[in-house]
């Protein structure tokens, strides 16, 4: 098992790199570029497929996706955007592995290039889907697979985000952007929600999405769930055959060197700290916090110090996503202020981080097909 320092560690090196890259975002903060055309390309260059997902770790499912988006798009170069900083996902949860790791994973089973994404523990899901979108944006991408779960009703989704219409989730119905339909009526599972989100943050940033969309409906017999537990329990022999080849082979060298599994483990010592030492008014800077959730911790703590993670989380009401808590507790983790998540975000993304690539070919091909786009938030792209 991985040690608490270790653990530390990752966290010190990302905050450096996450306030590197919110003072070099500021550069930009007077630079109005969202209504540009962002869809300028160079003929001779090859289509490019970025496909967001977080690898944690890359199963048969995502291994599936990658394959069928490169079976439609045979010329592509195939582009990984993995998360991130912090090395928590949008749950608000560690990863297995260090994002270098998935990177690794990503390379040996088929991707061209992979580059870091978003920091999405620290944020909500529209703040992150917004940062994901405006990746896409300044990779200048052709094609974005997603993976989704089918169903009566969502066809009917999909064929409007395909016509390049945006499609927004309300409370309990799903709203078409450009017509002001009415398209569905309830609410959706996580993986659908997703491709609506990106669909809304997609036409919010003025990129035109029309045909990029590869829908891929998902395979069946691959469980995150057990796969986390297998980790856990140093037992891969009971999900081998969810995860390819690749994956099992660095998954089992990362566990035997103790940088594995990652997933269970939290800097619990930095969170109880803040929880019991920030004050009211510190508090209620960080990101997600508002008087409410402020004012809860620091009346329990006053009554009685925090001595573990589950009196906080106990003293965290429930919030719009079923994740809240877990994003509460990644904030106290990593001590971030709203003011500065909007601000990043708003500058996002200020370098493009290159995490690993296939070879120094697809590595030139790619700066090319990026640097080519005019339409630049990323001033740099960066060898990690």
């Amino acid at each position: 098992m991985p040690s608490i320092d270790f653990i530390k560690e990752i966290q010190r090196k990302d905050r450096k790199t996450f306030f590197d890259d919110f003072e070099n975002s500021l550069k930009f903060k007077d630079k109005d570029m969202e209504n540009e055309d962002s869809n300028k390309r160079c003929d001779d260059s090859r289509p490019l497929i970025a496909d967001f997902t977080e690898y944690s770790p890359l199963h048969n499912g995502h291994f599936h996706c990658m394959k069928t988006a490169k079976s439609k798009i045979p010329d592509g170069l195939f582009v990984a955007v993995v998360p991130g900083l912090f090395e928590r996902s949008g749950r608000g949860l560690p990863y297995i592995m260090h994002r270098k790791t998935r990177a690794e994973i990503a390379i040996a089973v088929g991707a061209d290039i992979v580059v870091e994404g978003p920091p999405m523990g620290i944020m909500g899901s529209g703040q992150y889907s917004l940062c994901l979108t405006k990746m896409f944006q300044a990779l200048n991408t052709d094609f974005i697979p997603r993976g989704y779960r089918p169903f009566d009703g969502y066809e009917k989704i999909l064929e409007r985000i395909s016509l390049g219409h945006g499609v927004a989730p309300k409370p309990y119905k799903i709203v078409d952007m450009d017509t002001k339909e009415v398209i569905y009526n309830g609410k959706l599972e996580e993986d659908n929600y997703v491709i609506v989100s990106f669909s809304k943050s997609l036409k919010k940033i003025g990129f035109d999405f029309k045909d990029k969309f590869i829908f891929v409906p998902r395979i069946e017999g691959v469980s995150g769930t057990l796969i986390r537990k297998a980790c856990s329990e140093n037992n891969l022999d009971s999900v081998k055959t969810m995860l390819p080849a690749d994956t099992l082979r660095i998954l089992e060298r990362e566990i035997n060197a103790d940088r594995a599994p990652l997933h269970d483990l939290r800097d619990e010592e930095t969170i109880l700290d803040s929880a019991n030492n920030l004050s009211f008014d510190d508090l209620l800077k960080l990101n997600f916090f508002n008087e409410k959730l402020a004012t809860e911790i620091v009346d329990r703590r006053e009554k009685k110090s925090f001595e573990s993670i589950s009196e906080i989380e106990d003293s965290i009401f429930y919030g719009f996503s079923s994740h809240f808590k877990n994003r509460v507790l990644s904030i106290l983790e990593t001590r971030v202020n709203a003011d500065t998540i909007s601000e990043y975000i708003n500058n996002y993304p200020s370098t493009v981080r290159l995490l690993d690539y296939r070879n120094e070919s697809v590595l030139e091909e790619f700066k090319e097909k990026v640097l080519f786009n005019e339409k630049r938030f990323a001033n740099e792209i960066v060898l990690s």
